[in-house]
Formats: C-alpha cells, sequence, structure tokens
C-alpha cells in the first residue's frame, strides 16, 4: 500500500513543473561550472593540476544553495497539489493511515531528489570528459559530492516538507526555505550544529560523516516529529 501511495504522488508530479526543476538543478550547476571553464579554462586548468579535483571543487560550491532551494520548492509543489484541490480530507477517506500518507509524502521528496543527484552524477562525467580531464574519472568522489549534501540535508527537507504540508497557505514555508539556501552559502561561519550547514560537509572540529550522519539521525527525528503532528492534526 505504501509503495502504490508512493507512485500515486510521483505520478500527480507527470503534469507539473517539478521534474523540471529536477532535471534544472543538477543541469544549471553543470552548465555554469561549463561557462566558468570555457572563460577561464586557461586560468583554472593548469599543468601538473588534480583538474577533476578543481572541477569538483568548483561544483561542490553551488550544491547546498542548489540543494536547499530544491528542499523548498519540491517539498511546497508535491504539498499543494493536495491543497490546491482540496484533496487532503479525500486522500485521508482511504484505506490508508496518516501515518502512510505523510511517510510517502516525504519518500516521494526523498526520490525526487535522489535522481536529481544522481543526474548531477552523470552530467559531472560528462563535462570533465567535454573539458578533456581524461577518462580517469574519480566516481567514488563524485558519488560523495553529490549525495552527501543531500543526506546531510535531510532535517532541512523534514522541515520543509512538515511546513509545507501543516500551512495552505505556502508563503511561510517558502519564505523560511529561501532564506534558508541563501543563508546556506555564509553557514561556513556558523556552528557546527545548526542544519543549514551542514550540506556544506566543512566544520571546525568534523569531518562529512559527521555531517552525513547527524543529518540522517536528526532527519528521522524531525520526520517522526512532523509525522505526529500531521496524525494529531485536523486535516482540512
Amino acid at each position: 500500500m505504501m509503495f502504490k501511495v508512493i507512485k500515486a504522488d510521483l505520478l500527480k508530479m507527470k503534469r507539473k513543473w517539478i521534474w523540471f526543476l529536477v532535471v534544472l538543478g543538477p543541469l544549471g550547476v553543470v552548465l555554469l561550472q561549463a561557462a566558468n571553464y570555457g572563460l577561464r579554462y586557461d586560468y583554472l586548468v593548469k599543468p601538473g593540476d588534480d583538474h577533476w579535483k578543481g572541477l569538483l571543487e568548483n561544483i561542490q560550491l553551488f550544491i547546498p544553495i542548489t540543494l536547499g532551494l530544491g528542499f523548498t520548492i519540491i517539498a511546497s509543489m508535491t504539498a499543494n497539489v493536495e491543497h490546491q484541490q482540496n484533496a487532503w480530507k479525500q486522500l485521508l477517506a482511504l484505506p490508508i493511515s496518516k501515518k502512510s500518507v505523510y511517510t510517502a509524502k516525504f519518500i516521494a521528496n526523498g526520490v525526487l531528489l535522489f535522481i536529481s543527484c544522481f543526474l548531477l552524477v552523470i552530467m559531472t562525467c560528462v563535462l570533465g570528459i567535454i573539458l578533456k580531464f581524461g577518462i580517469n574519472i574519480p566516481y567514488l568522489q563524485i558519488i560523495k559530492m553529490s549525495f552527501f549534501p543531500l543526506l546531510a540535508g535531510i532535517p532541512i527537507l523534514g522541515l520543509q516538507v512538515w511546513l509545507s504540508i501543516t500551512f495552505r497557505n505556502q508563503a511561510l514555508p517558502l519564505t523560511i526555505g529561501i532564506l534558508g539556501a541563501i543563508f546556506s552559502m555564509y553557514a561556513i561561519l556558523v556552528p557546527d550544529w545548526v542544519i543549514w550547514k551542514w550540506p556544506l560537509l566543512i566544520g571546525e572540529h568534523h569531518d562529512s560523516l559527521w555531517f552525513v550522519s547527524m543529518g540522517l539521525g536528526v532527519g528521522l527525528i524531525i520526520f517522526l516529529i512532523g509525522m505526529l503532528d500531521f496524525i494529531k492534526r485536523d486535516v482540512k
């Protein structure tokens, strides 16, 4: 039953702009670097340097804000499908628990973002090959660069899903999410416990695995809090 609900949520997105955004996120980041290298190739690509490493570092700079906007917009759009059609009561009238409905929404968001990160892996590899960085592609580093920020940012996703489902008017969830995404650009200056810093994977006292672990743990807690609130709430 859970799989059917998740599948139904994804099918609802078929005619929405959400699939365009899933592709646009990684494509925008990669095209930005393509333009960067196109304009400054001689400066960025110097003999003896690890060109793949340089490319990944340049791409990684833009992942936190792109991911933050992705969390915000995708969560809002998936929840707004029900809000706009006044379909929450109809959905909850089906023989399925509110817990399953909320979990399906959360997982559907995660699946869309996973696809976006997977596309980033492919596009990064293609860009590196086009830039003639060789066929010794650092697949593991590219996978970490693409997926670790997503895992570390699960608490932000949990918060945005919770807010987007709770509030019919999406102004507040969108405002919080967009401000959080902008804040993440400068979050390296804040303490490591601030969740908007975690997708950066950079801390004064912790490594990337710490941020991933905390993201998964705290993300689960926020997901459970949101789910319990949704179960107790009188959905209109």
